[in-house]
């Protein structure tokens, strides 16, 4: 095959001038350049203080954040719902989604090029009412010079918009690992409920045996062993209604790890053994770091940034479009001669396209830009001060329920010694039956109040440790590189 040529010096001057002009070009763009959304950011918490726990464990990235408790089980169920849960699956699939888009839209810098190939016969008014073939093969070329930076700023857009899909990841990863723990922790607590319960079916067995004792003795009245009774029964249905909370929480961390709940059961802690996990400190920094700790708000300011890029992309309508374009190839009669020099052709061009009425359009979709850039500037302020809400009412929550912790102990403690009190003066016959229901009905609601501050407690410090963003942060996002032919990767 002859080599392909342009055929004149001055044609070779013409493309060079064309394509200079374009480079030249090709350095402005549109739109305001992003500047992340101003926030009145306060300097500290309010809450902040002197209260934190004084017991190991600190939370960093360089950690799974739920292994502070120190509970090998759940570190166990919260990796298999790393792996299985649907919702996790789903965002991830949406990310790869969005990386596939930006690669799409830095395929746009490129040229497209083409190949052709034609076969045909027919008649022209040139030779009269003889029948021609035509054979044709060739390349074609086109590249649309992004002058006014529409191109780049989609690309800035995809971008943006690729790290907040990458952000809306972690989020989901952190909500689920946090719901997780919350529903482990709520179920431990209802298992030592349950041991409480247990054993104070059994005392208020014997005190039931007791007040019949001492009616058959005639040193007690028959209402004292309605009463025993009557005891007795109610705090049989409570402990059978902690058992339909303790399915439910089951259940619960069964669909976070994307099973079935028939697929799933948790055996309970032994009563004699402690809790398999402690409260850790949750360091909380400045309300700024919130802005680098927490996906969600990180997620919002990354959508901010993609519709300010997409301003520029409405306002390149407003200039001119360049696309350049060759072709070059043979065509001629006779198929066997196609590749020979004298049935070589060739063409260059430049289409310069610009709108001059579109009743609007373009006006309309610069606005429409700018106001999509408000309404997400608005959206990342207030999902940062949702932010600053949530950390402050658990800073809150756990100072108030450290105190009233410590307060409650002192009331099981009284309440224990009150009983004892109660039957001892019931045995004595120096007190009715109706000290002991009270005395003992006080205690099993201090223990219950207790083991609910507990629950509460712990619930409130995975929230606040979701709250903080969990150790993540954004310098977890690996820079972003636009291929025309790889999807960017983005290591979390």
């Amino acid at each position: 095959m002859p080599p392909f040529r342009l055929p004149t010096v001055r044609s070779q001057i013409v493309c060079a001038a064309v394509l200079a002009t374009a480079a030249a070009l090709a350095g402005c763009t549109t739109g305001p350049d992003y500047v992340r959304p101003t926030l009145d950011i306060p300097a500290a918490y309010r809450e902040d203080g002197p209260w934190k726990l004084a017991e190991p464990g600190v939370i960093d990235s360089n950690r799974m954040w739920w292994q502070v408790y120190g509970d090998p089980t759940l570190d166990a169920l919260i990796a298999q719902a790393n792996q299985a849960n649907q919702t996790v699956q789903r965002a991830e699939a949406i990310y790869r989604q969005t990386q596939a888009a930006l690669a799409a839209a830095g395929a746009a810098q490129l040229p497209v090029v083409g190949a052709t190939a034609g076969a045909g016969r027919g008649r022209t008014n040139n030779n009269g009412s003889r029948l021609t073939d035509t054979f044709s093969a060739g390349l074609t070329a086109s590249w649309e010079v992004d002058l006014w930076g529409s191109i780049r700023r989609a690309i800035e857009a995809s971008q943006a918009a690729t790290q907040s899909s990458s952000d809306d990841l972690a989020a989901a990863r952190l909500s689920i690992q946090a719901t997780l723990a919350q529903n482990y922790f709520l179920l431990r607590v209802n298992d030592r409920l349950r041991d409480l319960y247990a054993r104070t079916l059994a005392a208020y067995e014997r005190s039931a045996q007791l007040a019949q004792a001492q009616y058959a003795a005639g040193t007690a009245l028959r209402s004292d062993v309605a009463l025993a009774e009557t005891q007795l029964r109610t705090a049989q249905a409570l402990a059978i209604d902690l058992e339909a909370q303790r399915n439910l929480y089951e259940h619960a961390i069964a669909m976070l790890m994307g099973r079935a709940p028939a697929q799933f059961s948790l055996p309970p802690v032994p009563a004699d053994a402690p809790l398999p996990f402690t409260l850790p400190t949750i360091p909380t920094g400045v309300p700024s770091d919130l802005l680098e700790r927490r996906p969600d708000i990180a997620s919002a300011e990354r959508l901010a940034a993609a519709a300010n890029a997409n301003i520029g992309v409405a306002r390149a309508a407003y200039y001119p479009r360049l696309t350049l374009s060759a072709s070059g190839g043979y065509a001629g009669p006779v198929f066997g001669d196609l590749l020979t020099t004298p049935t070589r052709v060739w063409s260059l061009g430049a289409a310069l396209a610009q709108t001059l009425f579109d009743g609007g359009l373009r006006k309309a979709r610069d606005a429409q830009a700018v106001a999509a850039f408000d309404a997400a500037a608005a959206q990342y302020r207030q999902v940062t001060l949702a932010g600053f809400q949530e950390v402050e009412d658990n800073l809150s929550t756990l100072r108030v329920l450290d105190r009233e912790i410590a307060v409650q102990d002192q009331a099981v403690r009284a309440a224990q010694l009150a009983e004892q009190l109660a039957l001892t003066q019931y045995r004595a016959g120096t007190a009715t039956y109706l000290s002991v229901v009270t005395a003992q009905t006080l205690l099993l609601t201090n223990q219950r109040t207790a083991a609910q501050l507990l629950a509460r407690q712990l619930v409130a410090s995975v929230t606040l440790i979701r709250a903080t963003g969990g150790g993540w942060s954004t310098a977890d996002t690996a820079p972003l590189a636009v291929s025309s032919t790889d999807s960017p990767s983005l290591a979390r």
